[in-house]
């Protein structure tokens, strides 16, 4: 209790330091030699995939961290998710658009059920395990676009502030026509898109082993670029629950996901990460304070391109 008051005091006095007039921007997260303060967003994934997963955001909300967190609103605990983020309305709201399933034994389908999107799902009406496999089955981009809009509609009917969309397992992104749906659903809801303000993607920590997960976060800290930088995380409890899962996914799937949650969760909650932001003042901001210092209008696909 002692280390989380602690946490969370520190992540108090960061918010704290810089002005209140405009969120994010002050003097205190310039580092020395640079025009520009250094801004870290700390987005976590796959909230409502299961109540180990929720469990994890809760304590990683409850840390302090301010924190954007990526909901998917079709999966079996997206609702318990929905509950505990409006006990912390502080806290950044995306749709983590999503067209996969990855999970042996936890598996779901499409908002708007099988019947609705036949080209978006297996045989037994559920999402692919993977992105090519889907991409393989020549979807009907109609039924994509209506998918993730029903997607976001509900995002919407939780009554939640939804700040902004980004992709489950990247599925979304790696395609260019299914990107053109997103920058276009996001234009017309009124949201921004994550990767889209400049924001470095980082996610170091993902795939080495828990035990050493502490020491990259924050190696990443030390080499963070001038004005603003993502870091990508998946947070979880260890338990019977999330150990049981086996990741299906072909691309990056990693073995004891279960652990490496936990890792993950651990890392980000340590006061060794907090003293690394500390030491190099680093801001810590959610990407709903990001689009009100940059506005939507701001926003550029990664790479170019519009």
């Amino acid at each position: 209790m002692h280390r989380l008051c602690a946490f969370t005091l520190a992540c108090c006095t960061l918010l704290s330091s810089l002005p209140a007039d405009r969120a994010g921007q002050g003097d205190g997260s310039r580092r020395a030699g640079s025009a520009d303060p250094v801004y870290l967003l700390v987005r976590s994934d796959d909230g409502g995939m299961s109540h180990s997963v929720n469990m994890g955001l809760k304590r990683l909300i409850e840390s302090g961290i301010p924190v954007s967190v990526s909901v998917m609103w079709g999966t079996p605990w997206y609702q318990e998710t929905v509950d505990l983020l409006r006990q912390h309305p502080e806290v950044a709201v995306g749709v983590h658009l999503t067209l996969n399933s990855e999970w042996k034994n936890l598996r779901w389908g499409p908002v708007l059920g099988q019947r609705a999107v036949p080209t978006l799902v297996d045989s037994l009406g559920l999402f692919f395990p993977t992105s090519e496999a889907l991409h393989d089955h020549h979807p009907d981009l109609k039924e994509v676009e209506a998918e993730l809009r029903a997607q976001i509609d509900r995002a919407k009917r939780s009554g939640l502030k939804i700040d902004y969309l980004d992709y489950h397992m990247g599925t979304v992104s790696r395609y260019p026509e299914f990107r053109e749906i997103a920058e276009r659903l996001a234009k017309e809801y009124g949201v921004g898109l994550s990767g889209y303000f400049g924001e470095g993607n980082n996610a170091p920590q993902y795939d080495v082993p828990p035990a050493a997960k502490a020491d990259t976060l924050i190696a990443l800290v030390n080499r963070l670029n001038p004005r603003f930088n993502l870091l990508v995380t998946h947070v979880g409890i260890d338990d019977a629950e999330l150990g049981a899962l086996i990741d299906m996914n072909t691309d990056g799937g990693l073995a004891e996901m279960s652990r490496n949650r936990q890792g993950e969760l651990d890392a980000l909650t340590a006061g060794r990460f907090r003293d690394a932001l500390r030491a190099r003042n680093v801001r810590l901001i959610t990407y709903r304070q990001l689009i009100e210092m940059q506005g939507l209008q701001s926003m550029r696909r990664p790479g170019g391109g519009g």
